[in-house]
């Protein structure tokens, strides 16, 4: 890949990097937090309730709710979940007494006008079986009681729906139509293997990335030797000239990267539409195409060595090895199926594909000099990750992160910026995905320490790169655990994977009293054909 493409592929990447610099959820589709205090006779935990609907004795849509803090808790087997009719209120609200029958039906109700409590407890006394409260927004809202509430022993399941799907049902009701459902919240798997594979996807791809950016430096530097050797009167000259296609990164950028990113990402959450989705889907075929071509141009090279290396020349691109003019419409075509089916279930498999391959070229292209130099972009990345998953809720009232990652405002299932794995074991569906960011630039660190452990002459023990991968597989780990103790809710991942990552580095460096030369950068090496 020559300079200019390589600036291309990079600045591609850095562009979903600086969206989603570290970022890790599983679905979670309540929004409004839960910071009422419980108290007794409203205390239960919060819940994703299944509403199986039938409308005219048939089985029509699935609905998710959410389980109030108050009432009867939901029943988590659906073959013990009855079936019961449902019945509109009247009034609708709920906030007096119903002039019609509701005895043993689940009644639908709308928001508004009194508190959910009072609306549970009328539905109650005229013998309602449970109560459907729709919300009026297509979000989900978590019912609470107020902390001065007293009595509040309600013994009937209460569930917020949706607003559509709320009105999906009062309009059959309207007509006359029976409708029925069947209310059961099941339980979600500690662990789903979606984590796993994600995991082991992120590990491996910052194993095979590091190895062929240490392989690339080390093809490179004795590259260099040996010119030096053959030509030693033109040594001056040559001590300048570096790998080519090579991007370093430096201070500047390094601290700029905070300040980019949130611009970026601003500025996709204002934007966010169904024509701005589709303008990301083409700039990310674009960075996918670059590179699958170019990993699998370094593959097949190994076995059509000489098809690699010849090269033709091509208006506007250059000269182009003849490996590269195959590879590339099959890798094009590739970009654009999964474009023009990306909606379809098994779409997330391309998905990951073209951005494995994306982080793994620039991992072999970007670099980090030095310590120092990952400290800071680090760093920054830690703060921005924090900043935009959390404390952006106070400025704009929600995650803007995992708004943007979700799509939300597109009418799309997230955006093209993210692997993700479908929860295959999980009765709520939904996917579990991870950021770029959170791959990629600690991936450039990790890079880093295998370029210094090759050119220091450093086995796995004595190096920084095992220890640097079991740190971030550790990292990693832990960024999942709170996933699931947090019930799915998107999470900073860089907040658990850089201390570890970082930290690690840092207090082997210390330990073996090679910090300093970790700061300023790689160990020089001695030219081999050098005697002493």
């Amino acid at each position: 890949m020559g300079f200019n493409r390589g600036w291309g592929v990079v600045l591609l990447a850095l562009l979903w990097v600086s969206l989603f610099a570290g970022l890790a959820f599983a679905g979670d589709i309540v929004h409004q937090d839960d910071k009422a205090p419980k108290v007794p006779g409203c205390s239960n935990d919060f819940v994703l309730v299944k509403v199986q609907t039938y409308v005219d004795n048939k089985e029509d849509n699935e609905y998710v709710g959410v389980g109030a803090r108050f009432g009867t808790p939901m029943e988590s087997k659906e073959k013990h979940a009855y079936r019961t009719r449902v019945s509109l209120s009247d009034p609708p609200d709920l906030c007096s007494p119903p002039k019609n029958k509701l005895s043993g039906d689940v009644v639908l109700v709308h928001r508004g006008n009194c508190k959910f409590t009072i609306k549970a407890k009328v539905a109650e006394s005229v013998g309602a079986s449970a109560i459907l409260i729709i919300n009026n927004r297509k979000e989900l809202y978590k019912m609470v009681c107020d902390s001065n509430e007293t009595n509040l022993h309600i013994n009937i399941p209460a569930v917020m729906l949706p607003q559509d799907a709320g009105e999906s049902l009062e309009s059959y009701l309207k007509k006359g139509t029976p409708v029925s459902v069947q209310l059961y919240s099941p339980d979600r798997p500690l662990v789903d293997t979606a984590e796993v594979f994600l995991w082991l996807m992120a590990v491996g791809t910052i194993l095979c990335a590091s190895y062929w950016s240490a392989w690339s430096a080390r093809e490179a530097s004795l590259e260099h030797d040996k010119l030096l050797k053959d030509a030693p009167d033109d040594l001056p000259d040559m001590e300048g000239t570096g790998s080519s296609g090579v991007v370093d990164i430096n201070m500047t950028s390094a601290v700029l990267f905070a300040l980019i990113a949130s611009c970026f990402l601003i500025l996709l959450y204002k934007l966010m539409s169904f024509w701005f989705i589709e303008i990301l889907v083409v700039i990310f075929c674009i960075g996918g195409v670059e590179g699958l071509q170019t990993c699998l141009v370094a593959l097949l090279s190994r076995w059509f060595k000489h098809a690699g290396e010849s090269f033709v020349k091509v208006p506007f691109f250059g000269a182009v090895s003849y490996l590269t003019l195959v590879v590339s419409p099959f890798c094009i075509a590739f970009a654009v199926i999964w474009a023009v089916y990306r909606r379809i279930s098994l779409a997330w498999i391309g998905q990951d594909i073209l951005g494995i391959a994306l982080i793994v070229t620039v991992l072999q292209i970007v670099r980090v000099t030095n310590l120092k130099v990952g400290t800071v972009l680090l760093g920054c990345a830690f703060m921005y990750d924090i900043f935009w998953v959390f404390i952006s809720k106070l400025w704009f009232h929600e995650s803007v992160m995992i708004v943007v990652a979700r799509g939300d405002k597109s009418g799309e299932d997230g955006v093209p910026m993210l692997l993700k794995i479908p929860r295959m074991f999980d009765p709520w569906g939904g996917y579990s995905i991870i950021g770029f960011g959170d791959i990629l630039l600690p991936g450039l660190l990790i890079a880093f320490s295998l370029r210094y452990d090759w050119a220091a002459n450093r086995n796995f023990r004595t190096g920084y790169f095992l220890w640097s991968m079991i740190a971030y597989g550790f990292g990693l780990l832990i960024t999942y655990v709170a996933l699931n103790l947090m019930d799915g809710r998107g999470q900073p991942a860089l907040l658990y994977i850089v201390p570890f990552t970082l930290g690690t580095i840092s207090a082997l460096g210390r330990k073996r009293g090679e910090l300093r030369n970790l700061w300023r950068g790689e160990p020089e090496r001695m030219c081999p054909h050098i005697h002493q």
